[in-house]
């Protein structure tokens, strides 16, 4: 029973250290917010970068933009602290819009962050462009960006995740499309404030992350538990001895 009871402690130990070492990275990624947005709609979409490194910040962001599926308007909302450069190329198909045809589409948007300036260990920060028409089918958007520290690293979220298949090591950001109306709480107006979406990000984690972090906690817990349940039987036995 002894052994029994340390054994246990010890599983719980080591499954809720383990737990608690795959959601610290998992929340380290690049991601994109609103992860979802309407068909054909325009949408406030910000990149979110946190600094997974101890000795350096994050001075550059390049986002690749999708050119399968082109995106036939883009602006960039302006940042204190960073300049930003746009390339733009023609589309691979013509592409047309209520306002006629659209001869060059944005395919690369670069974040450089001036002087000392940067993201520090241990901050996120977000980079908003307002963005449309989206394709007026469902599906995804992939995003693939390339993160840049200030000791020359170079970060690529650039995987894409494959169906049926687990997170990939780098996964690019990504917007799931869907049918129009399906998404209208997830998507915005080209105009919209985005102020009080930063504010949400900022004060509540996510979701995810939470609840994994809470699993590892418990599982902690009950080895702790576990270890205490074996020890108390040790010194009962013995005393009884």
């Amino acid at each position: 029973m002894i052994r029994l009871f340390s054994r246990a402690g010890v599983l719980g130990v080591v499954a809720g250290a383990a737990v608690l070492a795959m959601t610290v990275p998992a929340s380290a990624h690049v991601t994109l917010q609103p992860s979802t947005a309407s068909a054909g709609s325009y949408a406030t979409l910000s990149f979110k970068v946190p600094t997974e490194e101890d000795n350096a910040s994050t001075t550059g962001i390049d986002v690749q933009f999708p050119v399968d599926t082109p995106l036939a308007s883009v602006s960039v909302q302006p940042k204190a602290g960073w300049t930003y450069k746009v390339a733009k190329a023609a589309p691979a198909k013509p592409l047309s819009t209520d306002d006629g045809q659209v001869s060059e589409v944005v395919t690369r948007i670069t974040w450089t962050a001036q002087g000392s300036q940067g993201i520090k260990p241990g901050e996120f920060d977000t980079f908003t462009v307002s963005a449309g028409p989206l394709p007026d089918k469902a599906g995804q958007l992939t995003f693939k960006t390339l993160q840049t520290y200030s000791n020359g690293d170079v970060v690529r979220w650039v995987d894409v995740a494959q169906p049926g298949a687990g997170e990939p090591e780098k996964p690019a950001p990504s917007l799931t499309v869907t049918a129009a109306g399906a998404a209208a709480g997830s998507s915005t107006g080209a105009h919209d404030s985005v102020s009080t979406q930063n504010a949400a990000e900022t004060s509540q984690p996510d979701g995810s992350d939470g609840t994994a972090r809470w699993l590892g906690i418990v599982g902690v817990v009950l080895g702790a538990l576990g270890l205490l349940a074996g020890a108390f039987a040790l010194v009962t036995s013995r005393r009884r001895a």
